[in-house]
Order: structure tokens, then C-alpha cells, then sequence
């Protein structure tokens, strides 16, 4: 076999017995010495219903590596549960889970010299986190989805976990009782399985899979169903199949290919968090992407899938009606796709999709015909201006009002902000500023979920705009704009706002703009001064002196591209 890394650890001869001695402690007999080792990297954890199903799928993908010809090495990396941690001081810790899970798999790969890895996640670090590593190491690899949870139910409506963060707001505003909010609290996660909307673990995995790193339809299978456990099976097949013919991801992570994750994002509705991914991904796979390229991309794209947050419908709705590879195959019939990007199965895109459909099934309203989209143009916008020099996102998908200006509410973190919205302090026309919740500021730029659904369950999410250098859960939608660059921490002009200056956001013009002067901002910066670290010693503190811009991806080691 080409490129073999296996003869690092195994290769007969004396130098080589005591490392043999030890992989025969754990089940090695002489003749698995010649079969390729495999990692098989398990987020499994019960911390979080988005990764306490994966072991199942772990113990199914093991098995049928030992099934095809290689010696799989289960080893274990981390989640954190954005659901649970969000609103809390723990949800600093869920970036830079991303950067941990990327160290930890390379780390054990690079370490024990591995031919190949099977990666396993579920919440939505997991994802990103494992496609980074996969990208250092350039050996054979697949990632396998842990699946999406199915939707919970409550008087005729399908709810998801955002429901039970809007129902906190429609409380605070009087709206429902505290018999309804806990009905809602009690039916949102029925079981197992990553949230159920187009949020972000469900946006990743879907882009995964239009990068050609996971198997078509993976992406969007239930956690709960058994081919979820059936692909997983496959997935191992395919995996021994690639190192074999020494398929490498620098042969699948190209330009055209994170392109073509684009496109499916923005034809999906997928989270503003997929631009902050794909441009980690991209910079670990050495290729050049921008914040520019999501805006091109956004021009061509039409939104085609009614999905929560903003829409109708969830992922299991989008599975039963063709899944990622009908959204593929309507893209590549109208020129949007590259059909010739490679995928770990050795076939091109083209060759994957050739007999899926390229128009939706009638019976169904999930995904739309190309002609009668739910938006003519993505949804993710990329706005610039004097108050985001650097680019920020705004998710602009189910916006009645895409031009908004108004006095700036200011607040130095997410808790002060949403004090003021429960309390009933927010008004109409307000433009909300959350700062200080960047990459180095907070560190580790919080999502603003607990805000931005209390704005909305106050009925105010048409008529408030939010801003912040931090970012948006998947479940975030409203004239809410993040990713904004530069931060407040190194002295971006956010940190310059003051309370009744006037913001203007125009995601048509794709503007981002404070009514200040250039001498009287000029006067503010000379006064600035950035804050103390918030953070000394431990992870945050390491996180936040390493981690660049978000408009970077917010990667920690840019210096070494």
C-alpha cells in the first residue's frame, strides 16, 4: 500500500517488538500486523442528546472495519452541549471545543501513526472540529453524522430546542402561562439526536456531505432510525476502500468543493455558524476562501428549503423529501454545483447524483422548485461599514424589515442584554449592541440564542435589530447581525458605540454603519482602552492571546499558515 504510515509502528525487526508487544495487548495477532490501522475517533458522550446515541454507531463502524481488512483503535474526544451551556458562562467553552476536538484527533492520529480515521460526532463542534483535523493530517478519512433528533410535539405544533428558548421570552412578555412554558419544556427533546432544525449541527453536517467527506443522505438521517446505523456500517467500508486507493482528503477539500458547501448552505437555510467553519476548514486544507466568496455564492443561490428556524418545517421533513442530495442535484442542473469534485467514495459529485432527481417531488412543500424559491438570493449575508471594517453576518431568511435604523442599546455582555429584554426594556426601533463577546473578548464569542429568542417570543423580532461581535446560535433568525469585525477587545469600533447613537442596518446594501463622525470616533478611540483579560490561566486564557479574527474563521494558529 502507497504512503504507508503503519510501517512507523509495526514494521518487523527488533527496533519494533515492544511496540508490537503493546498492540498485542490490545487484540493484535501476527497476521493484523499487515492490515492498515484505523482510527475511529468517538464523540460519544451522555452530556448532551446530540452525542449520547453515537456509541451505538461507533461499536456498528468497528466492527465492520475489522470486517473489511483493517485493525480499527476506538479513542475518545469531547463535546459540549450548546443547548445546555448557551446563556451561561459555560457557552464560552463551546468555540473553543472546536479547536480541542481538531488537537485531540490529530494529536492521536499523528501520535500512533494511523493509515486512517473514522470520525463520529454529533453536537456542533463536533463537526467543524473533526473536518480541521482531518484536513492537518491528510490520511484516508470519513466523518459520520450521529444524526438529527426528531421533533417534539405539543398542541399540533412540531417543536424544536429554540422553541423552549422563545417560550422564555413569550413568558416574560405574558404571552403564555407557566403551565404552557413547562408543557413546552417537557416536549421539545423527545430523545436522542442533534437539534432538529436547519440549525447548525444539521448545516455542518449537510456541508460535510456536499464536501464529499460523509456518505449522500447521511446527513440528514435520524439519530433514532436504523440506517443511521446502517450508513455508519457503510461508511467503515468505504473508509478501508479509501485507503486502499489512498484517497486523501487534500484530494477532496479543494476550492471547488467549499464552493459547493456554500451553495447547499445557502440553498438549505443553513446557520450563519457554517461561514465561521468552512473558513477554519478551508484555511486547515490550505485554500483560500474570504467572507467575499460566501457574498458571490449568496447572489447565485436561492434559498430552496422552507426549514426552521425561520421556516416550516425540520430536517426529518427535509430527509423524507430527497435529503442533500436532491438539493445537490438542483443545483447542479442549474450550473451551481461542481459535478466534478471528488468524494471519499472515489466518485465525482456527478457521478453520486446521477440518479437522484433534479426537481423536488410535488407531494411535498419542503424543498421548492427552483422557479418558486423561498428566497431568490442566500440568506447569509456578508455586511460592511464603518462599524464592521472586517465583514459581519447577517441571517436575513424570514426578515420582513431588511433595512432597520435606530438608537443604540448597549450592553457589555449577553446577560445585561437579556436583563433588559425580560425586563421589558427593549422598545421597537431599538438596534441592541451585545459587545464584548468576541473571540478574545469573551473569550471564546458566546452565541446570543437566550437574547435573540427573548426578543422574538416578545413579539419584537420584526421591529428590533441585534448586533454583536459574537455569534448566533443555528436557531437564531431576526434582523440580527454577528461575526462583527474587529471586536471590541482590540479596539474595533463597536467598542466605540454609546448608548442613543444611531445605527443603521441595511442587509440590501449589505451596510453596516454608525451615524458618528470620523473626528468624533477618532476622539473615542483615543480614549479607549482595552479591557483586563478575563481569563489568566487555563483554557479561555490560552484561547483568548491564540484565536484571530472571526472574520478569519477564528482559528488559533494562524501564524503558522
Amino acid at each position: 500500500m502507497p504512503d504507508n504510515r503503519r510501517s512507523q509502528i509495526i514494521t518487523s525487526g527488533p527496533q519494533r517488538t515492544p511496540n508490537r508487544a503493546m498492540l498485542r495487548a490490545v487484540g493484535f495477532e501476527d497476521a493484523d500486523f499487515s492490515k492498515p490501522i484505523v482510527g475511529l475517533a468517538n464523540g460519544y458522550s451522555t452530556i448532551t442528546p446530540c452525542n449520547a446515541g453515537i456509541n451505538d454507531l461507533a461499536l456498528r463502524a468497528e466492527a465492520s472495519l475489522r470486517q473489511a481488512g483493517t485493525m480499527p483503535q476506538m479513542f475518545g474526544t469531547i463535546t459540549i452541549s450548546d443547548g445546555i451551556s448557551m446563556g451561561t458562562e459555560g457557552m464560552k467553552y463551546s468555540l473553543v471545543s472546536r479547536e480541542v476536538i481538531a488537537d485531540a484527533i490529530e494529536t492521536v492520529c499523528n501520535g500512533q501513526s494511523l493509515d486512517g480515521v473514522l470520525a463520529i460526532g454529533g453536537c456542533d463542534k463536533n463537526m467543524p472540529g473533526a473536518l480541521i483535523a482531518i484536513a492537518r493530517l491528510n490520511i484516508p478519512a470519513i466523518f459520520v453524522y450521529g444524526g438529527t433528533i426528531k421533533p417534539g410535539h405539543y398542541d399540533g405544533r412540531d417543536l424544536t430546542v429554540v422553541s423552549a428558548f422563545e417560550a422564555v421570552g413569550q413568558h416574560s412578555a405574558g404571552r403564555i402561562d407557566e403551565a404552557e412554558l413547562l408543557q413546552i419544556e417537557r416536549h421539545t427533546c423527545p430523545g436522542v439526536g442533534s437539534c432538529g432544525g436547519m440549525f447548525t449541527a444539521n448545516t455542518m453536517s449537510s456541508a460535510i456531505e456536499a464536501l464529499g467527506l460523509s456518505l449522500p443522505y447521511s446527513s440528514t438521517m435520524a439519530a433514532e432510525d436504523a440506517e443511521k446505523a446502517d450508513s455508519a456500517e457503510k461508511s467503515a467500508f468505504v473508509l478501508a476502500d479509501a485507503i486502499r486507493k489512498q484517497i486523501l482528503p487534500s484530494q477532496l477539500l479543494t476550492r471547488q468543493a467549499f464552493e459547493n458547501a456554500i451553495s447547499v448552505v445557502m440553498a438549505v437555510g443553513g446557520s450563519t455558524n457554517a461561514v465561521l467553519h468552512l473558513l477554519a476548514i478551508a484555511r486547515a486544507s490550505g485554500v483560500e476562501l474570504t467572507l467575499d466568496d460566501f457574498e458571490t455564492l449568496r447572489q447565485r443561490v436561492s434559498v430552496l428549503c422552507d426549514l426552521k428556524p425561520s421556516g416550516r418545517y425540520v430536517t426529518t421533513n427535509l430527509h423524507a423529501a430527497g435529503g442533500i442530495p436532491l438539493v445537490m442535484k438542483m443545483l447542479l442542473a442549474q450550473g451551481l454545483l461542481h459535478g466534478d469534485a471528488l468524494t471519499i467514495s472515489g466518485q465525482t459529485i456527478a457521478e453520486v447524483l446521477a440518479d437522484v432527481p433534479s426537481e423536488p417531488p410535488a407531494n411535498q412543500d419542503v424543498v421548492r422548485p427552483w422557479d418558486k424559491p423561498v428566497y431568490a438570493r442566500g440568506h447569509l449575508a456578508v455586511l460592511k461599514g464603518n462599524l464592521a471594517s472586517e465583514g459581519a453576518i447577517a441571517k436575513i431568511s424570514g426578515v420582513k424589515t431588511p433595512q432597520i435604523v435606530g438608537p443604540a442599546r448597549v450592553f457589555e455582555s449577553e446577560e445585561d442584554c437579556l436583563d433588559a429584554i425580560l425586563a421589558g426594556q427593549i422598545r421597537a426601533g431599538d438596534i441592541v449592541v451585545v459587545r464584548y463577546e468576541g473571540p478574545k473578548g469573551g473569550p471564546g464569542m458566546r452565541e446570543m440564542l437566550a437574547p435573540t429568542s427573548a426578543i422574538v417570543g416578545a413579539g419584537l423580532g420584526d421591529s428590533v435589530g441585534l448586533i454583536t461581535d459574537g455569534r448566533f446560535s443555528g436557531g437564531t433568525y431576526g434582523m440580527v447581525v454577528g461575526h462583527v469585525a474587529p471586536e471590541a477587545a482590540v479596539g474595533g469600533t463597536i467598542a466605540l458605540v454609546e448608548e442613543g447613537d444611531t445605527i443603521a442596518i441595511d442587509a440590501n446594501a449589505q451596510s453596516l454603519h454608525l451615524d458618528v463622525s470620523e473626528s468624533e470616533l477618532e476622539r473615542r478611540r483615543a480614549k479607549w482602552q482595552p479591557p483586563a483579560p478575563r481569563y489568566e490561566t487555563g483554557v479561555l486564557a490560552k484561547y483568548a492571546k491564540l484565536v484571530s479574527s472571526s472574520s478569519l474563521g477564528a482559528v488559533t494558529d494562524l501564524d503558522l499558515y
